[in-house]
């Protein structure tokens, strides 16, 4: 039975900062160097652009999460031929939740010709229950017990009731 009250939980720019850390560490310990990190806009531009930096790594940005019909289809379309090409892209998000943006934007890009061997996903938190699985992580959750919104640093500057109606629209993640 659900409250229908969103439990916000702001991550502090420490953890945000710490996760990024963490996520170079598992791509170096993996020994996979990908030519280029991708930021899934919007979620993932800012981490994104850290583990850029972290890394050295040049980065490239997709709006994608939006789902403007036809904005993304010629960068997609371009992304898909990098990684046939043989270019290894990293793309970053900052949650996995359901998995739905992550088994959609695989599903195109192989759909258009990329190369799964070419592809990996990387992402802040996980849920470990979400139909879509990550290559590296921060750090997991499991959506059966932990009903918490997550917001983080860059969303923080939005008004309350923002977040508050943004978690709404996903009832099975309200406490």
């Amino acid at each position: 039975m659900t409250t229908g009250q969103p439990v916000l939980s702001t991550i502090s720019q420490d953890r945000f900062v710490a996760d990024v850390q963490a996520l170079a560490t598992r791509l170096e310990e993996d020994g996979w160097q990908p030519d280029f990190i991708v930021g899934i806009g919007r979620g993932g531009l800012v981490p994104a652009a850290y583990l850029s930096h972290r890394t050295g790594i040049a980065m490239l940005s997709i709006d994608y999460s939006a789902r403007v019909p036809g904005f993304a289809d010629e960068l997609l379309t371009k992304l898909a031929a990098m990684s046939a090409a043989g270019r290894r892209l990293l793309f970053l998000d900052d949650i996995n939740d359901s998995g739905a943006t992550l088994l959609d934007l695989r599903e195109t890009l192989l759909a258009q010709g990329g190369d799964a061997a070419n592809l990996r996903v990387a992402v802040l938190i996980s849920n470990d229950r979400s139909r879509a699985t990550v290559d590296y992580c921060a750090r997991t959750i499991d959506r059966a017990t932990d009903k918490q919104w997550y917001v983080f640093p860059w969303e923080s500057v939005a008004p309350m009731s923002a977040l508050i109606d943004e978690a709404r629209d996903v009832p099975e993640r309200l406490a």
